[in-house]
């Protein structure tokens, strides 16, 4: 089940449903997945404990708008499996069935058997789930989202919250067979404590169900959406790929998810490099199909094929540098290991969608010492994930997570200069590096273990401030975290803050354990930590963070290890940090971008910007994110001081160097004084 009460781990604010396990608890008693032993990955415990875990029903009561005689909306607390309710087949969606528990109380999760007869019609698809302390006021939605067609247990967690009556509305059917909205059982299952004030420590709010474990995820700048991918499989990677990506879009505007299977490309986008190009487009290359290169194109909602590597690779980073092209080092995770034939740089050409060598780019300087190397003989971890930001002049600069740091030249056949350790960091694979200031060059690393998996995560911190290519940068070690962490995510935010989500102490794949639930905030005036809300799910292994375009974060995922696997996570939680309430914890007043003198600009080129609402005194470009594996090379912030004209209106200066102001599509966010953001406008960042 996907609801664990961590008492221990978080006693102030535990989560929804307390964890179960049948007595054979493990997927098998041998072999491995990904390196992870079998027999220590959770099974999914059979639905008879799940729900034996769930509040008590006696006494309860149900109505819904609908039913078909036979099958009245009381079956749905019955107890039984055997009988269903389902709504009448004259009436259409949306339909609704509200629980009454009779009393308020706390609750974090509900669960929804759908019909065990062998019928599908009326399985729930698109759907909201309400809260209510009267039945009649239900104010916005604790969960959304689409839950995938079968007939096995649907759960959605969400933050906890006080209420008597629950409501569950379908939207669509799942099949899109038929307009109607069928349940054999609901439960409801207590949480402990309420989230804290907003002011201080932000707030969890919607819970974004998928019919998928979203593992990469990206900006669509054409519409605003977040879209997201799993493998050929929603819910695994491994065995025959089928060579097809399953992918599903969010809208935040409506909160509708929608789903479709990439199959044209012939490409497993799983485990893959990532980047935006200079236009925008998404560029997913590698992964379980190892030599493949996938294009999402915004504009016109399609992928296309882009041409294969000219090395086969897996679990490697790619960056954008100034010039708009795409560099790429590393990955042995598949298409063989760096030792038989080392995964050095290649450059990809965007204007003809072309791979190139760049010999010259060594892959042995960034590797990290990883015992798994060692026991098998050859390099499969170490070349892993790097932490690539493209800079000025074509140069890409490696910051980890091996402790040697690199500077890698892409001109001609390549280049490669060794630009000293990170201090008196470790490996910190499975960390995280955030461009927080891009003027100023300065990059925040955070956490990550010194092996990829059976090994005890840091709290490191350090701060690399960037010159000239092929220079040493400087390195300050700074105040840990207040957790260690890997497989975590890390977001810069509209006012410079750093905003850290998730991850694990023991870095061990698809499991839940030792999770760290508590995010916390980076301030790089004061360098200081500040514990925020916690979460309510954990988010390990192959879980996402990406920043919304209305300066929340997404941060969801974790898990894609198979139906018998207990650490799925098809789900995403929305995350409004603290810049976005009052200090008694209502909503602040935003400013509003009401226009942007041009949609695109070059590098050193002005904006003009009109806005209304409260006084706006700066304004942020940041850099829209893609991410996989805990690795977002796209992401990055640029603090804008604006000249008035008048009260409402402002010109910006973009900086001039490409290697700071990256082509591509960037955030334009307005800021109060207080640091609270607008809505994002769109702006496209090109080459002068």
């Amino acid at each position: 089940m996907r609801g664990f009460l961590y008492v221990l781990l978080c006693p102030a604010y535990s989560l929804a449903a307390p964890q179960v396990r049948p007595d054979n608890n493990v997927l098998a008693k041998s072999g491995t997945l990904d390196g992870v032993p079998l027999n220590a990955i959770p099974a999914k415990p059979p639905v008879s404990q799940i729900v034996a875990a769930a509040i008590p029903r006696d006494g309860w009561t149900v109505t819904c708008d609908s039913s078909q005689a036979g099958n009245e909306c009381s079956n749905a607390i019955d107890g039984s499996t055997d009988t269903f309710w389902i709504t009448d087949s004259a009436a259409s969606l949306p339909q609704s069935i509200v629980v009454d528990m009779q009393t308020s109380r706390i609750v974090g999760n509900i669960t929804i058997q759908p019909r065990q007869d062998g019928t599908p019609n009326g399985n729930i698809g698109q759907h909201q789930v309400f809260l209510s302390e009267d039945g009649t006021n239900w104010g916005n939605p604790v969960a959304v989202g689409r839950y995938f067609d079968d007939a096995r247990l649907k759960t959605s967690i969400f933050t906890p919250g006080s209420a008597r009556y629950v409501k569950i509305t379908s939207l669509s059917e799942a099949g899109n067979r038929a307009s109607v909205m069928s349940i054999a059982e609901v439960n409801v299952y207590d949480a402990t404590d309420l989230p804290p004030s907003p002011a201080v420590a932000g707030s969890w709010g919607l819970t974004v169900d998928m019919p998928l474990v979203p593992v990469s995820a990206a900006i669509e700048w054409a519409s605003g959406r977040l879209l997201i991918w799993s493998s050929f499989s929603w819910n695994g990677f491994y065995g025959a790929s089928g060579h097809q990506t399953i992918t599903a879009t969010y809208d935040p505007v409506t909160q509708l998810v929608s789903d479709r299977v990439i199959s044209n490309t012939d490409h497993d986008m799983f485990c893959e490099g990532l980047s935006l190009d200079a236009n925008g487009r998404i560029v997913a290359v590698g992964g379980n199909s190892d030599r493949g290169t996938s294009i999402y194109d915004s504009t016109s909602d399609n992928w296309s094929d882009g041409g294969d590597l000219i090395k086969p690779r897996g679990y490697q980073a790619q960056a954008t540098l100034s010039d708009g092209r795409i560099f790429t080092i590393g990955a042995s995770w598949s298409g063989g290991s760096s030792t038989d034939n080392p995964k050095d740089g290649e450059i990809y050409d965007t204007a003809t969608d072309t791979w190139s060598a760049l010999p010259g780019c060594p892959v042995g300087p960034m590797l990290t010492s990883d015992p798994e190397d060692v026991s098998l003989g050859h390099i499969y971890r170490g070349d892993n994930h790097g932490w690539l930001f493209g800079w000025r002049n074509g140069s890409v600069f490696q910051a980890g997570p091996a402790v040697a740091m690199n500077w890698y030249g892409t001109s001609g056949t390549g280049s490669q200069t060794a630009a000293g350790s990170r201090a008196s960091d470790t490996d910190s694979m499975c960390g995280n590096a955030v461009m927080y200031d891009a003027v100023g060059g300065k990059i925040l690393t955070l956490g990550g273990a010194p092996n990829y998996v059976n090994s005890y995560s840091t709290s490191n911190a350090h701060i690399i401030t960037l010159g000239d290519p092929d220079t040493t940068p400087e390195v300050a070690t700074i105040n840990s975290m207040a957790f260690p962490r890997a497989f975590h995510n890390s977001l810069v935010l509209p006012d410079g803050k750093v905003f850290i989500t998730g991850g694990q102490h023991y870095a061990v794949g698809f499991t839940d354990q030792t999770p760290q639930l508590i995010p916390e905030m980076w301030d790089p005036a004061t360098q200081a930590f500040t514990q925020m809300a916690p979460i309510s799910i954990p988010r390990n292994y192959h879980s996402t963070g990406v920043l919304m375009p209305d300066a929340t974060v997404m941060n969801g995922g974790g898990g894609l290890c198979g139906d018998g696997c207990d650490t799925n996570h098809p789900d995403a939680q929305i995350y409004s940090p603290p810049y976005l309430f009052n200090a008694d914890g209502s909503l602040a007043a935003r400013p509003v971008i009401d226009s942007v003198s041009a949609g695109e600009v070059a590098g050193g080129g002005q904006l003009t910007i009109t806005t209304s609402g409260p006084a706006v005194t700066n304004f942020a470009l940041i850099r829209l994110s893609s991410t996989t594996h805990t690795v977002n090379t796209d992401q990055r912030r640029i603090a804008l001081a604006p000249d008035n004209t008048d009260d409402n209106s402002f010109t910006v200066t973009v900086p001039a160097d490409p290697g700071v102001s990256l082509p591509g599509y960037w955030y334009l966010f307005a800021l109060t004084e207080n640091g609270v953001p607008s809505v994002a406008k769109f702006v496209k960042v090109t080459i002068a």
